[in-house]
C-alpha cells in the first residue's frame, strides 16, 4: 500500500451509496491520524449508475466489472455491496490480489460459503470486516455501555422487531431479495442485522425455538429494466413465485441465561424502516428506537411509583462516536444513520492504516457466527424444534 488509501465499493444501489459517503467523510472524523484516503472507483454492472455514484461521491472512475477493481494497482481497500450469493467469489479474488475487503451482511448464502471466505482471507493475511452497520449508532452503543456497567444488574430478557414495508406491494418488482429458500428473504435481510444488535447486547445466542417463517406475497411481476435497492420499475406481465419469507420471528436463549423474542418483516405496512427493542434487567430496563439514533431511553427503580417510568436521553459527548465523531461535537446535536456508516468506515480504515481510535468492525468469523444462528433459526421453523445455534 503506498502512502495514501485507494478505496472501491463494488456496488452502486442504496447501500453502495452508504459506503461511498462514509469513505467520502471518513478523514474528517476522529483524529487526523488516518493517511489520505483516494476514492478510486464505484463498480456497478449499471454503468449509468456507477457513474452518477461516482460523480456524486467524487470517486474518480466508474468501473463496470468488479473484475476491474481486482486487477487495479491503485485500489488498497474495498467494499462488497452487492447479493449474497456473490460475496464468496468476490471476496476470494480481492483477497487473492491482497486487497482489504469490508463485505456487507449477510456475510454469505450459507455459513460453508462464509467458511471457505474466512480461508481465503486468512490465507491472504488482509483485514477482513461484515458490515453491521448498526453497531455504530450511538444510541445502540449507549445501552450496550449501560448493560456493561451492570447498573440495572442482570439482563433477563429483548424484545426486539426490525420491520420494514419495502415489500408490501404485491406489483413490486421480483429482485434477487425474493429469490432463494426458507430463511432467505426477511430472516437473512434484516434478521441478519437485527439478531447482531441483539447479541452486541446480550452475547451469543446459545439456541432457538418457537421460530417462525411466512410468505404472504407468493409471487412478483418481472421487471422490465434494472432494479436498485427497493426502488419501482416498469413491471411485465409475467410473474415468478417468491421463493423466501416475508415475515421470521423466533425466540432465543442466549449463554448468558437471557431470554429473547425476535421479529422482521419486509411486509409492515406504516413502518418504512423500524428496527427497535427493550432489554429488561434485575432493576430496569433500556429501549431504543432507530429512528431516533442518537437518544434512548432508561426505566430504573429509583423514582415514586407515580413518576417511575421510561426516561429519554439525549446522547452526548459522555456517549459513544459523539466526541469527534461530529463536526459540531456538543451535547444535543442531532445524528443519523449516515453518520453510523462514516464510522464503520473510518474503523475499517483505522485497522488498514494500524490505528487504534474507535471499536474494530465485525470479523469474518463474526459473520459466520450470525449465519450459524440464522441457519438455526431456519431448522427451527421448518422442523418444529429447539434448534442449537454451531458452536
Amino acid at each position: 500500500m503506498s502512502q495514501d488509501i485507494g478505496v472501491a465499493v463494488i456496488g452502486a444501489g442504496m447501500a453502495g451509496r452508504a459506503h461511498a459517503h462514509g469513505y467520502r467523510s471518513a478523514g474528517t472524523v476522529f483524529s487526523a491520524g488516518l493517511p489520505p484516503v483516494r476514492l478510486v472507483s464505484i463498480a456497478d454492472l449499471n454503468g449509468d449508475l456507477a457513474r452518477d455514484t461516482a460523480a456524486r461521491y467524487g470517486f474518480e472512475r466508474a468501473d463496470t466489472s468488479w473484475e476491474a477493481v481486482v486487477k487495479a494497482d491503485d485500489i488498497d481497500v474495498v467494499s462488497v455491496v452487492v447479493a449474497n450469493d456473490l460475496h464468496r467469489e468476490i471476496v476470494r479474488e480481492l483477497a487473492a490480489a491482497g486487497k482489504h475487503v469490508l463485505c456487507e451482511k449477510p456475510l454469505a448464502p450459507s455459513p460453508e460459503d462464509a467458511r471457505a471466505m474466512i480461508t481465503d482471507t486468512e490465507k491472504a493475511g488482509i483485514v477482513a470486516r461484515v458490515g453491521f452497520t448498526f453497531r455504530r449508532a450511538p444510541g445502540i452503543g449507549a445501552v450496550r455501555e449501560q448493560l456493561r456497567s451492570g447498573r440495572l444488574g442482570r439482563p433477563l430478557h429483548v424484545s426486539a422487531q426490525y420491520w420494514t414495508d419495502y415489500g408490501s406491494d404485491p406489483q413490486a418488482p421480483m429482485s434477487w431479495r425474493y429469490r432463494g429458500g426458507p430463511g432467505s428473504g426477511a430472516l437473512a435481510d434484516l434478521g441478519s442485522h437485527l439478531t447482531d444488535v441483539a447479541e452486541f447486547l446480550l452475547g451469543p445466542v446459545e439456541t432457538v425455538h418457537g421460530a417462525a417463517l411466512s410468505t404472504t406475497i407468493t409471487e412478483r411481476p418481472l421487471p422490465l429494466g434494472h432494479v436498485v435497492g427497493h426502488a419501482h420499475v416498469e413491471v411485465s406481465d409475467e410473474r415468478e413465485p417468491v421463493g423466501n419469507d416475508d415475515w421470521a420471528s423466533y425466540c432465543a436463549r442466549f449463554a448468558s441465561g437471557a431470554t429473547g423474542d425476535l421479529s422482521v418483516s419486509r411486509i409492515a405496512f406504516g413502518h418504512p424502516n423500524t428496527l427497535k427493542f427493550e432489554v429488561f434487567c434485575e432493576n430496569g430496563a433500556l429501549s431504543y428506537d432507530q429512528s431516533r439514533p442518537g437518544e434512548f431511553a432508561i426505566a430504573t427503580g429509583d423514582l415514586p411509583g407515580g413518576v417511575n417510568g421510561f426516561r429519554r436521553v439525549i446522547v452526548g459527548v459522555e456517549h459513544p462516536y459523539i466526541a469527534g465523531g461530529m463536526a459540531m461535537d456538543a451535547n444535543g446535536i442531532g445524528v443519523g444513520h449516515n453518520d453510523s456508516f462514516v464510522y464503520q468506515a473510518r474503523a475499517f480504515l483505522d485497522e488498514v492504516a494500524g490505528l487504534e481510535e474507535i471499536p474494530r468492525c465485525a470479523a469474518f468469523a463474526e459473520g459466520l457466527h450470525n449465519l450459524d444462528v440464522l441457519e438455526a433459526v431456519t431448522r427451527s421453523a421448518t422442523r418444529n424444534t429447539t434448534s442449537a445455534v454451531a458452536a
